[in-house]
């Protein structure tokens, strides 16, 4: 018989938690099955431990209790006796109350927080085998949140449901270098988390669970510094995903299928170049995958601008294709192992437009090939890409004059073509360093130091040497080249559209014969006066002095940048067909207005004035201080730097300093700023 004690309101205050840490789970150990997490809950005591409470005499009410508590004796319940072999500590009608110390049957031990005769509150129950939880109990059973210690002294903390690892918690192997945390289900790694596998944290993955399978999408870093990022299923890439081999500075992106390359895809090779390298390209095929390797159509991009269209088989040129010299010329038709058809001899010719860095071959652990070879000799490339004269800029850039020289009587041709090569070649280191700065702008690092123009970059040289003050729109000058270049309409305007050097050069030869050729049509050598005044009033004055709002500051571009795309879709959803040939989509300066007005913008900050001598600017035919044009056409650049414009006029200046105090390491991956405002208005 044992007296009734007054019930104490006493709380643990044992946390048992320890130092927060990045914590991790083995791939497979005793920890990661199921049957652990059963072991977790004392079950034997749970069920005999609810005895004492349901035999215990029924509380009429609290006056009752509160009459009787000083006399009335209970006699202390059997079945305790039973599982419990010795308890210390106190009791009320004969079931633990408090703080206590019980000693099971079996080997295990509890120290904690009773209530009505079970383990409630917080305690620490530690089992025969070694195996110790320290956190909350609910009526003998782990819950809410709690740290279970292992034998080998791997541990666990986070949040527990019924005994097992269930939601946010950490979890540290002592016999591997293997660490999680993240979130759990039924003892298994299931939704969000991250695993490292080394102890210095080279080694990991962060991403998807599903029941401890990497399923969905992750991120896999290898020791070896390689990176993976993309879709999961079963434990291997699949799906979607990029993968960068920064041993051997490769990178693909694609579909992947159980691990290896499979469907359609992009892979890139990148070498060290130094600044203003020659090569503004990168090795890269883009087309159809099997196995790892190249096999279905496909196209590949030479660093020196040469290019292959056309079908592959297990890594090679086979089937018909179209392989574009870097000089410009072009041979169309069979290809069978690797080499022309017609011309065996050159089996390894090609091979060596791949810029390699040393003769031989170079295999990657991938599987991908490039061989180099003899070099071709001068009659073969003759007969092969068409030439007949060597060029005066070398093989390595040969203008397309074609169009050009048609203008001219074909006795005046000759000389019209040596002297403008001529002109060409005086400027050309000149003009390499302003194809080199603009392709970089807006691009905050390169891996092998190279950088292709594209058209966004094209227009702001064009507006900075003014060559839209010569009657001539930037919407007018894409026409004007589409039609001499056999561009496809719905790229007429694309910001996207990336430009070569030898390209670059050829639009500037037309620009110029279009801009002077009145000028000069009875003197000769006219294309060459043409080019020369181009040179000497408009680009030597003012190339590589950046105006407009896009790439002037380096902060603003960082930040803008990140809504090029959805801001092109705006633009192309509210341009609309030009009413004459070729009919591609364009947008007038009346129809920007028209759609800040329907995104609710033009307000009292921004007025339909405001409007007007923004864009003006940057433009000397769209105001004359009277009249305004709203006929005019506006490229993509003019409409973005004209938003980014509106952009520091409508937001409050509030909402200005707090987009630019954030720090510059987080403006390549941060959209929030005076642009985001813009964009969600």
């Amino acid at each position: 018989m044992v007296k009734e004690k007054k019930k104490a309101d006493k709380k643990g205050d044992k946390s048992a938690r320890s130092p927060s840490s990045i914590s991790d789970y083995p791939e497979s150990s005793k920890q990661d099955g199921s049957a652990v997490p059963q072991e977790m809950s004392p079950s034997g005591a749970s069920q005999l431990e609810k005895q004492p409470s349901e035999t215990g005499p029924k509380i009429e009410s609290k006056k009752e209790n509160q009459q009787h508590e000083d006399t009335t004796q209970y006699e202390e319940p059997v079945l305790t006796k039973l599982i419990v072999e010795s308890y210390e500590g106190e009791k009320v009608r004969g079931l633990y109350e408090g703080e206590g110390f019980a000693v099971f049957q079996g080997g295990g031990v509890y120290h904690g927080m009773f209530s009505e005769g079970l383990m409630h509150g917080q305690g620490t129950y530690i089992w025969a085998d070694g195996l110790k939880y320290e956190g909350d109990f609910v009526k003998n059973i782990p819950m809410n949140h709690g740290v279970y210690t292992w034998p080998d002294g791997s541990t666990y903390e986070g949040e527990v449901v019924n005994g097992m690892r269930n939601g946010f918690g950490m979890f540290k192997c002592s016999t591997q270098p293997v660490s999680y945390i993240g979130h759990w289900c039924q003892g298994k790694r299931h939704g969000k988390g991250s695993i490292y596998y080394n102890q210095d944290g080279t080694s990991w993955y962060e991403g998807d669970w599903v029941y401890n399978i990497k399923k969905g999408w992750g991120i896999r870093c290898y020791k070896s510094g390689n990176i993976y990022e993309g879709q999961w299923e079963d434990n291997v890439r699949h799906g979607e995903g990029r993968m960068r081999w920064l041993t051997t500075n490769e990178e693909y992106t694609g579909q992947w299928e159980r691990g290896i390359q499979n469907g359609f895809g992009t892979h890139t090779w990148f070498l060290k170049r130094i600044p203003n390298s020659q090569y503004p390209l990168r090795n890269e095929y883009i087309g159809e995958f099997v196995n790892g390797n190249r096999h279905g159509h496909g196209k590949f991009y030479y660093a020196s601008g040469a290019m292959y269209e056309g079908e592959w088989v297990s890594n090679k040129k086979h089937g018909m294709g179209r392989f574009t010299f870097k000089n410009g010329r072009v041979y169309e038709g069979p290809f069978s192992n690797d080499h022309i058809a017609q011309f065996p001899s050159l089996e390894t010719d090609l091979t060596t437009h791949l810029d390699l860095c040393s003769g031989g071959t170079t295999r990657s652990s991938r599987g991908f090939s490039v061989s180099a070879g003899k070099q071709t000799s001068p009659v073969s490339l003759k007969k092969l890409d068409g030439s007949e004269n060597n060029p005066v800029l070398g093989t390595s850039i040969e203008l397309d004059l074609s169009w050009l020289l048609a203008m001219y009587p074909e006795k005046d041709r000759p000389a019209e073509k040596k002297q403008v090569e001529f002109a060409i070649l005086r400027n050309i280191t000149e003009l390499r360093r302003i194809y080199s700065f603009y392709s970089s702008l807006g691009c905050d690092h390169s891996l092998d130091n190279t950088f292709l123009m594209t058209k966004l970059h094209f227009w702001r040289f064009l507006k900075d040497c003014k060559f839209h003050h010569h009657q001539l729109t930037l919407a007018d000058m894409d026409r004007l080249l589409s039609a001499n270049n056999n561009i496809p309409v719905e790229e007429i305007h694309s910001p996207f559209t990336t430009i070569l050097l030898r390209t670059f050069l050829n639009y500037l030869l037309q620009l110029a014969y279009h801009i002077h050729h009145k000028e000069f049509q009875n003197r000769s050598p006219s294309l060459f006066m043409c080019f020369t005044k181009l040179m000497t009033e408009n680009i030597h004055p003012n190339a590589c002095q950046v105006k407009g709002s896009l790439f002037s500051e380096p902060q603003r571009t960082l930040y803008s940048m990140n809504y090029i795309d959805k801001c092109w879709e705006i633009y192309i959803v509210h341009c609309r067909p030009n009413a004459f040939p070729p009919g591609e989509l364009t947008m007038k300066m009346r129809h920007f207005l028209w759609m800040l007005k329907d995104f609710k913008m033009i307000n009292k900050e921004l007025t339909a004035t405001k409007f007007v001598e923004v864009i003006a600017e940057d433009n000397p035919f769209i105001h004359d201080g009277i009249d305004s044009n709203f006929e005019l056409e506006l490229v993509f650049l003019e409409f973005f730097e004209a938003l980014l414009s509106f952009a520091l006029i409508a937001v409050t200046d509030q909402t200005t300093k707090s987009g630019i105090s954030v720090p510059n390491e987080e403006l390549s991956g941060n959209r929030y700023g005076s642009m985001q405002t813009i964009a969600n208005q």
